[in-house]
């Protein structure tokens, strides 16, 4: 497994920044951008011309990774060429399914099943609903099949995602590839970092993942409570007080962002499911728990591959994280790198949601508000 990563600027173009001299032999191609750059045809156009044989994967991003350098208005770019292992690519809009759960679905079954390794899905993120997609994916692969990725991000602004496959990337787009072979090794792991406050309440409306009542009260209201001064600046405020929910058969609370909210029928939509009956209590950010669950993600994500050294790191992690962490946004990458070591090429973006499993051999599900780690190495 070979690879090379890239960055492109406003300031300066397109910089090489490490070159494994594989761009006649370039498998994939991952590149993470902000929406205003990455929708571009031009910059799209360009890559192509780098890697004419190679399958290209678009996503735009909150924030991107390279390295263990946080950027913004930027393009960051790595491309892999396997030795032992094979991809199949399978895309659809989710305006093609009746809902996201059959979007997840119908996208696991274009995948062949035969030494299927791994899937690393990419979505809208704004168009799809992140859990449902996960239901649907988890139900027609098999629980032998890890699944991870993200939901693609649009910076703090809510307004559009756009993700692609060997073409510009658009609006309700979700990929996925599968990853075929023995020789791969794939780890993951997810770990938050922020700490409850405040009582434990019961969902007692909601619709999806539209929530509506918390013990019979308007949820948006109790929330502005909470938020103060804060709630001016709603739903991008949102992002430093996410919520922890304890969703059905699930033991460990899973946390989910609120994606939009509705002054009108006082609600609030998240990134995923909120179902009525599940408890749930706000949460605050602790800056030193954030960085050692970035840390903690990185030591199971290791662990889960028998501590085999990773060749590529794939870090998607949540523009909340991003939003509280601020100057130190860094920090939680350098502490990725402290446990991988040198030798593991590190990229990624800042999202609207992560995919992964708690802990190996379990589902995988679609959290909020974590630092999520695929590594990727062939034996």
């Amino acid at each position: 497994m070979k690879t090379e990563q890239r960055k492109w600027t406003h300031a300066e173009g397109w910089i090489a920044l490490s070159n494994d001299n594989i761009l006649d032999k370039t498998d994939l191609v991952l590149v993470f951008g902000a929406r205003e750059i990455v929708e571009k045809p031009q910059r799209f156009k360009e890559i192509k011309g780098f890697y004419p044989d190679a399958d290209i994967l678009l996503s735009s991003t909150s924030g991107e990774i390279l390295d263990t350098f946080v950027y913004d208005e930027s393009v960051v770019l790595t491309a892999i060429s396997f030795d032992h292992t094979a991809i199949q690519i399978a895309e659809m809009n989710v305006s093609e399914a009746e809902d996201s759960f059959k979007a997840g679905h119908q996208l696991a079954g274009k995948l062949q099943r035969n030494k299927l390794a791994h899937v690393f899905v990419i979505s809208d993120g704004q168009k799809v609903n992140g859990s449902e997609l996960v239901k649907g994916l988890n139900e027609a692969l098999p629980i032998s099949v890890p699944i991870t990725g993200g939901l693609a991000g649009d910076a703090a602004n809510f307004q559009k995602t756009v993700v692609g496959i060997n073409q510009v990337p658009t609006e309700g787009t979700i990929v996925a590839i599968g990853f075929y072979g023995d020789r791969l090794k794939v780890g993951h792991g997810s770990m938050g970092g922020w700490d409850p406050f405040g009582l434990e309440r019961t969902i007692t409306k909601s619709e999806h993942n539209v929530l509506y009542e918390l013990d019979g009260e308007s949820a948006l209201d109790l929330y502005k409570t909470y938020l103060g001064d804060l709630a001016k600046e709603l739903p991008g405020s949102a992002l430093l007080f996410p919520l922890s929910i304890k969703l059905p058969d699930n033991e460990s609370p899973v946390v989910r962002t609120i994606l939009s909210i509705d002054e009108n029928s006082k609600s609030m939509t998240f990134a995923g499911d909120v179902p009525e009956g599940c408890q749930v209590r706000f949460m605050k950010a602790n800056f030193d728990r954030l960085i050692c669950g970035a840390k903690e993600a990185a030591n199971n994500s290791y662990k889960s591959i028998n501590a085999f050294e990773p060749e590529l790191a794939i870090l998607i992690s949540c523009v909340g994280r991003k939003l509280v962490l601020k100057h130190r946004v860094e920090e939680e990458v350098e502490g990725v790198r402290e446990v991988l070591g040198n030798k593991t090429h590190i990229t990624g973006f800042y999202s609207y949601g992560e995919i992964s499993p708690f802990v190996p051999q379990t589902k995988c599900e679609l959290h909020n508000q974590t630092l999520t780690i695929t590594t990727l190495s062939e034996g």
